[in-house]
């Protein structure tokens, strides 16, 4: 199979977020905002600095020392001499590997501030960004930028940076020695130095493209290895295992192709890169040999080789950062990219807090989308009083989450207005607004941690004699404790640990435990076993009984005890009454209803 292009059947996976490229030119603006995350540890960053101009003098200084020995003692036959150099020559050793200690600790030490300064900023953000953003944004898109591209930043402020400026410090201080040495010679290394740096740069891309390849492949086998996994059971249940064992070989093996394209092109770059040095060695030994032969200092000449290779080492190094500084550059644009979009929904200047909510809520002709251009409700009119039910039903699509997400003021709507007890949402700080709120999701999260930590994420500052009060006031308490640890009870990833009715049940206790003055109830009771909705909805009943609620749902036992119900197609009100009068007109609700009995039989 060639490499060119990845197999057909792999077309299934998903591309790289909006193209974004791995790497991308050096920019001045995103340098300069980097170093703006270094300005609190000012104090390192200089030391740093420092410790880097000593080393671009250290490592040629070791060379001269070398040939000022040959030169002077050795030459004139010193013992004493010798002796007195090899000595200077060890503590100058030492002393430079005490500053690479203290160069490469510190460089760590900084990028790891700024790492943990530059994550603590994304997480910040996103907890600011609406609701709106994360329906529009895939989740690993998101991960990537706290974590690969945060990286690549890590890799930029504590190697890239500080590696070049010893890499060109180092080229400058031995450019002076040789330009001491021989004037000749040096000019003759400077016109054969952008050879070097051509072959250099000419395949480092050949080969950064390679590896950008040979990563995507990879991606693609575990992704598809994941969602093998993941799919097992559906995978036996299908007898799809010989052909999605077929479709896995094709990846692997488009993979091992794109391996063996970086291989080879390491295979040509190497060789040819020694044979360029040995070539450019030999122009300057016989050039300079032609020179010594003519009168030149000897010693000079084995000073001049001893410091070519001081000069020319860090042209391949370099060529490595730039690659890694375009790579980081990449990951900075991103992350500054998400850093720099607007949270738009967030809360008006002059918001202000609701110290006291009675819980009447009303809809003034709203209408909303998603999308601004695609409207999911159209014109809504609504009022809820305080202490009232209001229940949703309609066909999949007619608006009923939209409600409920309106009402938290996750959206705003484009036109109209959504009131709490007479102020717009837009007006009410949202936090003011949702700590009066109590939510329940068809399907609700659990964090990782213990059943009390999920209760008490509600409220913090709950006692633990307050979460139990919870449970036992919702008739759930005797369901929680016996689980393998009662309240204690691990709850694993995503609350894996727990049947879709546990979880539920949490949830609600957790929404309890919240005191809310405005209930939402989005299809609540509907992943859980009829004993345990019948448990829950004797509870609801008291949590319902003095807070406005509205209900989504499509059990008849929760819609029959609604104030009103509000029937929704396609994002309007067709109907509104109670359960009886709606039976008696005998409309859409009428057709509903005979479908919800049919659904609910048992």
């Amino acid at each position: 199979m060639s490499a060119a292009a990845p197999p057909a059947l792999l077309t299934r996976v998903e591309p790289r977020h909006d193209r974004e490229c791995d790497q991308r030119p050096l920019d001045a603006r995103l340098v300069r905002r980097l170093l703006r995350y270094t300005r609190p540890y000012a104090a390192l960053r200089n030391c740093l600095l420092a410790l880097v101009v000593v080393r671009s003098v250290q490592l040629p200084c070791l060379t001269w020392v070398i040939t000022a020995v040959i030169k002077g003692p050795i030459e004139h036959d010193q013992p004493a001499g010798v002796a007195l150099g090899v000595l200077g020559f060890v503590t100058l050793a030492v002393f430079t590997q005490v500053v690479l200690h203290y160069r490469q600790r510190l460089a760590l030490e900084l990028g790891e501030s700024v790492v943990h300064d530059l994550r603590n900023d994304l997480f910040a953000h996103l907890q600011r960004m609406p609701m709106s953003f994360f329906s529009r944004t895939k989740l690993g898109w998101i991960i990537s930028r706290m974590t690969s591209d945060v990286e690549n930043v890590r890799s930029g402020v504590q190697e890239v940076l500080f590696v070049s400026l010893v890499q060109f410090g180092q080229m400058a201080v031995s450019g002076g020695f040789m330009l001491w040495y021989d004037r000749v010679l040096f000019l003759i290394v400077l016109g054969l130095v952008p050879v070097l740096w051509g072959v250099n740069h000419y395949f480092h891309r050949r080969l950064s493209q390679a590896h950008r390849d040979v990563q995507e492949s990879f991606s693609r086998v575990t992704a598809t290895l994941a969602e093998s996994i993941g799919g097992i059971r559906v995978t036996q249940a299908f007898v799809r295992q010989k052909k999605n064992a077929e479709m896995f070989a094709d990846l692997v093996e488009n993979h091992s192709q794109y391996n063996f394209r970086v291989m080879r092109t390491q295979g040509l770059f190497l060789p040819l890169l020694d044979l360029n040095n040995q070539l450019f060695l030999a122009v300057l030994l016989l050039v300079g040999g032609y020179r010594v032969l003519h009168g030149a200092d000897v010693g000079d000449l084995v000073g001049f080789f001893f410091m070519i290779g001081m000069f020319l080492a860090p042209i391949t190094t370099l060529g490595n950062q730039y690659n890694q500084a375009m790579t980081a550059m990449a990951g900075a644009e991103r992350v500054f990219r998400l850093l720099d979009t607007d949270p738009g929904e967030t809360d008006a200047a002059t918001a202000i807090d609701l110290p006291i909510v009675r819980g009447r809520v009303e809809f003034r002709d709203v209408t909303f989308g998603y999308a601004p251009d695609r409207p999911v409700l159209h014109g809504m009119r609504l009022v809820a009083e305080p202490g009232q039910t209001i229940a949703l039903v309609g066909a999949t699509g007619s608006g009923k989450s939209s409600i409920i997400n309106l009402i938290a003021r996750f959206y705003v709507a484009q036109q109209g207005h959504v009131l709490i007890d007479g102020c717009d949402v837009r007006s009410i700080r949202a936090g003011s607004l949702r700590r009066r709120m109590g939510m329940v999701l068809q399907q609700n999260f659990l964090f990782s941690g213990t059943v009390m930590d999920n209760i008490r994420f509600a409220r913090p500052d709950a006692r633990d004699e307050e979460v139990i009060a919870a449970a036992r006031s919702l008739d759930c308490l005797a369901v929680i404790e016996a689980l393998p640890d009662g309240v204690w009870t691990q709850v694993g990833e995503r609350g894996g640990r727990l049947s879709l009715g546990q979880r539920q049940l949490v949830c609600c206790v957790r929404a309890m435990l919240a005191d809310p003055r405005i209930l939402l109830l989005d299809e609540a009771t509907s992943s859980v076993d009829s004993m345990t909705e019948a448990r829950l909805q004797r509870a609801l009943e008291i949590l319902m009984a003095s807070r406005t609620s509205f209900v989504v749902a499509h059990r008849l036992s929760t819609i029959r005890r609604a104030h009103q119900v509000l029937v929704l197609d396609h994002g309007r009100i067709v109907e509104r009454g109670t359960h009886a009068e709606l039976l008696a007109r005998s409309g859409a609700y009428a057709e509903l209803h005979r479908h919800f009995r049919l659904g609910n039989a048992a």
